[in-house]
């Protein structure tokens, strides 16, 4: 991917990840247009980073999309890159009852999030010479976390989506990427200070040098390991990855 001379739209820019992507692009020349549904860390984040725009999204709400697409659309005709990077992350137990408003609100934001915000641009993306769809999944769409049994899942079906819009999408002016991260330091999960997650400047760096080249997954060193599991003897993998961070040997 160009990285350079882009109109980037971002969801969940204002903390995390989408945050650290969305100052790397900005320095680099892009115009980058952040968007969340806290509006104080939206402000924060374009404050720090002048010339950087913002507006206010709830990607579990059709008609929020819809509204911001057209919005986009008028306002930034140029709009040519497409970051799917909202999600949320919370523990739950697939062995009881799971907690309906967790399950609704997970699938909602992570899963037809990305797939609603695409569906609402893709036509215009489609019209620009040169455009790129990003959907940001995680490791754990390849090696389910089974305390967090609900979101693996949503990523699992995201890299699922991903695959299926890379094909439809062949022989146009867009092409369609993936961003699986590792563990991250960043507010999910509370990992900020967590040493076992990769820091978050370095995977930045990290994944800035992987977009800049013709690569369809954008994969951190860090991540191959679970990138490269899924096959037939996947299982044991999954039980020896969950044992080793429930801390059973």
């Amino acid at each position: 991917m160009k990285l350079t001379g882009n109109t980037i739209f971002i969801t969940g820019g204002g903390s995390g990840i989408g945050r650290g992507l969305a100052e790397a692009l900005h320095r680099l020349g892009n115009q980058v247009v952040i968007a969340g549904r806290r509006r104080g860390h939206l402000e924060e984040t374009t404050r720090a980073n002048r010339g950087m725009q913002c507006v206010e999204l709830d990607v579990g709400d059709p008609a929020s999309i819809a509204a911001v697409a057209r919005q986009l659309a008028a306002s930034h005709p140029e709009l040519n890159v497409l970051i799917n990077n909202a999600g949320i992350m919370r523990i739950d137990d697939a062995s009881g009852a799971v907690d309906d408003e967790l399950l609704v609100s997970t699938v909602t934001t992570n899963l037809l999030g990305p797939i609603r915000v695409t569906s609402a641009l893709v036509e215009h993306l489609k019209r620009q010479p040169s455009a790129t769809v990003i959907n940001v999944s995680s490791g754990l769409a390849f090696v389910p976390l089974a305390a967090t049994a609900v979101y693996s899942a949503t990523k699992a079906a995201l890299h699922s989506y991903t695959m299926s819009l890379r094909y439809k999408l062949r022989g146009t002016s867009v092409r369609v990427l993936e961003v699986a991260p590792p563990w991250v330091q960043t507010d999910l999960l509370n990992s900020k200070s967590e040493a076992r997650a990769m820091p978050l400047a370095s995977f930045i760096e990290e994944t800035l040098g992987v977009l800049g080249t013709d690569s369809e997954e954008v994969l951190v060193e860090r991540v191959k390991m679970l990138r490269n599991n899924p096959g037939p003897g996947e299982a044991a993998f999954v039980t020896q990855f969950n044992d080793m961070l429930a801390g059973q040997h």
